[in-house]
């Protein structure tokens, strides 16, 4: 998680700097809602992708019971 917040935040200026290269200084408010939903996002998709991962690696998706798997028997 330290890595992507350390990438959220460079990707985060960077957006920003290349927004008033090509806007300009248009409004406070569209830079902080802009870095705010990038932020966010990025934070959401990384800790999802995580916990993604870690089901997958502590044998949590195998114990699933599937009640679809034994129709396709039959």
């Amino acid at each position: 998680m330290r890595w992507m917040m350390t990438i959220t935040v460079g990707l985060v200026i960077g957006s920003m700097i290349l927004l008033y290269r090509s806007n300009g200084m248009v409004s406070i408010h569209f830079y902080i809602a802009t870095a705010l939903g990038i932020g966010f996002t990025m934070l959401l998709a990384s800790a999802l992708m995580g916990l993604a991962f870690l089901s997958s690696g502590t044998g949590h998706d195998e114990s699933v019971i599937d009640p679809l798997e034994d129709e396709g028997a039959k």
